[in-house]
C-alpha cells in the first residue's frame, strides 16, 4: 500500500491584512467617488435632468471600476535592506 503524504501548508500570520496600504488608499478614493455619483443622482428635482441621466451613472461607473482596480492591484514587492 501507498503511504500518503502530509503537504504542509504554509499559513500567513494573522497581524498581515490582505491588502497593501496603497489598496486601502485607493479604494477610499473610490468610494468617495461613488458618494459623488450618488449626490450627483438625487440632486434636484427635475427627473430627466441631464446631470441624472448622463453624468451619475457614469461617475459611478467609473467609481465601481476603481474599486475593482484598487482590489485587484497587487501591491509592490518589499526591499529586502537587511544586508549589513
Amino acid at each position: 500500500m501507498s503511504k500518503k503524504e502530509v503537504k504542509k501548508v504554509s499559513k500567513a500570520p494573522f497581524n498581515e491584512l490582505p491588502l497593501s496600504k496603497e489598496n486601502y488608499l485607493l479604494m477610499l478614493v473610490g468610494l468617495v467617488i461613488i458618494i459623488i455619483g450618488f449626490v450627483l443622482i438625487s440632486g434636484s428635482t427635475d427627473i430627466y435632468n441631464f446631470t441624472k441621466m448622463k453624468i451619475a451613472p457614469n461617475v459611478l461607473l467609473i467609481g465601481f471600476f476603481f474599486e475593482i482596480y484598487a482590489i485587484m492591484k497587487k501591491p509592490k514587492a518589499k526591499a529586502d535592506n537587511t544586508e549589513a
